[in-house]
């Protein structure tokens, strides 16, 4: 671009940084939405609380199925983008 055209697209500089911003934030949260570690965690939380008394079956079956099903999201959108 020459001298010209920054000139010209100046007053749109607030908007394009505005614009980039607002991609990298939605980056990042899709990266931490996407992240299969706090799901692990939470199943590995809900089986030591199965063990330990803490909840009853019906709980842990109900909750781990959740918990599998988003793992599956995971995975799916995974292998959609190449991640």
């Amino acid at each position: 671009m020459g001298l010209l055209t920054h000139l010209l697209t100046l007053p749109l500089a607030p908007v394009r940084g505005v614009g980039w911003v607002v991609q990298q934030v939605a980056q990042v949260a899709e990266e931490e939405y996407y992240d299969s570690g706090p799901v692990l965690q939470e199943l590995a939380e809900l089986e030591r609380a199965l063990v330990s008394g803490q909840i009853d079956q019906e709980t842990f079956d109900r909750r781990e199925d959740e918990l599998l099903d988003r793992l599956e999201e995971i995975n799916r959108h995974r292998e959609a983008t190449g991640a």
